[in-house]
């Protein structure tokens, strides 16, 4: 099993930035996709942003140009950099990978709430 424990959050102002981390641990060989999806109250759950194993990313257009997706693989952790924070922004950050043993599985991590107002 793996477990993803996300970190970082909390209340920022319009315009200001936020890093949010997620630390992997547990029972795995190797971890290949990761990324960050937000859902905020009443919407459905949407992709932020992900990272291959060996540093590849792909965005969500609301993302490209003001966020930042990472990833540390000594330390099974991922990092999402976000600047120019709006309102729009404000949700619960989840944390998501691919890891296992013999075969692999998705996992979710808790979620970090971010929350952009004055």
């Amino acid at each position: 099993q793996v477990q993803l424990v996300e970190s970082g959050g909390g209340l920022v102002q319009p315009g200001g930035s936020l890093r949010l981390s997620c630390a992997a641990s547990g029972t795995f060989f190797s971890i290949g996709l990761m990324g960050w999806y937000r859902q905020a109250p009443g919407k459905q759950r949407e992709l932020v942003a992900t990272i291959t194993s060996s540093g590849s990313t792909n965005y969500a257009d609301s993302a490209k140009d003001r966020f930042t997706i990472s990833r540390d693989n000594a330390k099974n952790t991922v990092y999402l950099s976000m600047n120019s924070l709006t309102p729009e922004d404000t949700a619960v950050y989840y944390c998501r990978a691919y890891a296992g043993v013999h075969i692999s599985s998705w996992y979710w991590g808790q979620g970090t709430q971010v929350t952009v107002s004055s």
